[in-house]
């Protein structure tokens, strides 16, 4: 499967919507509820262009005694700038900027198609589900048993997808500790983006993720050519990494670059260590 297109910008390039997210008017519209940290639904505005957009505010945020140093939304604008280093497009446009309630991070807000479970019917198709038998079936990858009610457990399975795939090798990248359900979004056109990359870059080992249908595969060729890119943008000096210094420790990006070399060694997905739960919770 070939890489995505570029999100469709309605008249906006990808730079032009970076300036938009970072220099427009920022109107809050509501806040999004269930968050742990506060997420504001807002419209960004500028010279008659306008888009909705969602501001983490820092101000907002709760500590997390694991990531002492830098900010959650610090750690999600570096999460996409990898992921633009990729080529993959898997992170919305994201910023680091000032807003009604101080520094924050802006992202694109990405409206979601969402199907009814129902592969046949109309709208994109699943891509977790729940099956009662011991394997997954074709086109589907295995994660684990998960409980569905008193004694009853039910194996939880991904799409083979390979969009998902690409999220799979990009949160090993950035160690992301909480790849859950309801981070997934499909897009129009095929598209599918990951969301809500707070906890991430921690040098030590914290990927906790559904996504581990592919642990101990082979990398595909793809992800192989863009790991050796990714290793050239992170030698010191080169500006992925100079980007990154302004938003993450000289510790985590060492790390950061350990981790693509360990990928690139092994040739392989992840697998879980077996020193830090292996699956978010909850799971969606």
């Amino acid at each position: 499967m070939p890489a995505p297109e570029r999100i469709p910008s309605r008249g906006l390039t990808d730079a032009g919507l970076r300036t938009l997210l970072a220099e427009g008017e920022l109107t809050v519209l509501g806040r999004v509820r269930g968050a742990s940290n506060a997420v504001l639904y807002c419209t960004v505005a500028s010279d008659g262009a306008e888009r909705h957009c969602v501001y983490k505010p820092v101000a907002g945020e709760q500590p997390l005694w694991d990531f002492p140093d830098g900010t959650l939304a610090q750690r999600e604008v570096a999460a996409y700038e990898v992921s633009e280093a990729t080529g993959w497009g898997l992170v919305p446009p994201t910023v680091l900027r000032e807003g009604p309630y101080g520094e924050g991070m802006c992202q694109l807000w990405i409206e979601a198609e969402h199907g009814d479970g129902d592969p046949a019917a109309d709208g994109p198709p699943p891509l977790l589900a729940l099956v009662e038998d011991e394997e997954p079936g074709d086109g589907w990858k295995a994660v684990g048993l998960a409980e569905v009610g008193e004694g009853k457990t039910a194996l939880l399975v991904h799409a083979d997808d390979p969009r998902l795939r690409r999220l799979a090798v990009l949160d090993a990248v950035i160690n992301n500790g909480d790849r859950k359900g309801g981070h997934l979004l499909p897009a129009p056109g095929g598209r599918l983006y990951g969301i809500d990359h707070g906890v991430t870059f921690n040098a030590d080992d914290k990927l906790r993720t559904l996504l581990w249908g592919w642990a101990g595969e082979p990398l595909t060729a793809e992800a192989a050519e863009v790991l050796d890119r990714l290793s050239a943008c992170l030698e010191p000096g080169a500006v992925l990494a100079t980007r990154l210094g302004e938003l993450i420790t000289a510790v985590e990006i060492e790390a950061l670059r350990a981790r693509v070399e360990s990928l690139r060694k092994s040739g392989r997905h992840p697998q879980p260590s077996g020193d830090w739960p292996p699956i978010p919770w909850p799971p969606v």
